[in-house]
């Protein structure tokens, strides 16, 4: 058997993640993840890729989804070494006008949420930036081998990541010279072990996952990017690992390196850690070389 051994949500995209118990799994994935997004001035999505910053500011959203808080991470200053920063507590507006924004290209919707957070996002990152909240309207369809709704996600719903996975990855960082990495460089929602999980790259395979009274669906690989050289813990970019590893053994057929898995949500329900994890499909082959 295998089991969730950890649940994180991200409540704003790009920023901390905070690890939790029990979870509800929504059509969209966890609830609160990745709800809101810092955009520039002109509604461009902000991601650790251009603002590593962005991992030093931790997030927490109330159950109900109607207060947000933002937290800097304990010692951060300002991008202009100004100080430690306060905590800034909102109201979640889902009434106020909405405006454009861009993720990947793409051509969304956003409620802004204010002034007050836009000051304290602006001097915390040292550039322009808002605020802005998923409107209950969002219809958003990421593609994959199954399709299904997304918010403010780079892609489908839920990333899926094995703790073997991560381990191999690790052996042969090693073997090259270059420490161990966290779990949280890759930012997963699910963390699993044990059992079929304790096969490296498992979850490639799985096309349909039950946990607990809740179903996942296999949209597609996860492509990694430059933001898994961000250190979280310090808001920087620590280059060229693990990248340079990945590239030795998990290219994409189609390009790029790939770790980890994106799934789209089949059936809601609740999530907790130690609910056993049962592959109710299995797919021979993940589209990769070694």
């Amino acid at each position: 058997m295998a089991y969730v051994v950890e649940l994180i949500r991200y409540p704003v995209k790009g920023c901390a993640g905070t690890s939790t118990s029990d979870a509800l799994l929504t059509p969209a994935g966890l609830a609160h993840d990745r709800s809101f997004m810092v955009i520039s001035e002109d509604g461009v999505f902000r991601t650790q890729r251009r603002h590593p910053r962005l991992a030093l500011i931790w997030p927490a959203v109330s159950a109900d989804g109607t207060r947000l808080t933002l937290d800097a991470a304990d010692g951060a200053d300002g991008a202009d070494g100004s100080g430690r920063f306060g905590t800034l507590c909102l109201d979640v507006t889902t009434s106020a006008p909405r405006r454009e924004v861009d993720l990947f290209g793409t051509a969304f919707q956003g409620i802004d949420q204010g002034g007050e957070a836009a000051a304290w996002l602006s001097e915390f990152l040292g550039t322009p930036s808002r605020l802005v909240r998923v409107p209950p309207e969002h219809d958003r369809i990421t593609d994959g081998l199954t399709p299904g709704p997304s918010g403010y996600a780079d892609s489908s719903a839920v990333h899926l990541l094995s703790r073997a996975s991560l381990a191999l990855l690790n052996q042969r960082m090693a073997e090259r010279g270059a420490p161990a990495l966290p779990m949280n460089r890759f930012r997963p929602n699910i963390v699993v072990d044990s059992d079929w999980a304790a096969l490296p790259h498992a979850e490639d395979r799985a096309r349909r996952i039950s946990i607990g009274g809740a179903e996942l669906g296999y949209a597609k690989l996860a492509v990694r990017c430059a933001v898994t050289l961000v250190e979280q813990e310090a808001g920087a970019r620590r280059g060229p690992e693990p990248l340079r590893t990945l590239a030795s053994y998990r290219r994409a057929a189609g390009g790029g390196v790939v770790f980890g898995a994106k799934f789209s949500v089949i059936t809601p329900g609740k999530l907790s850690v130690g609910d056993e994890v049962v592959v109710q499909a299995w797919e021979s082959g993940a589209g990769m070389r070694s």
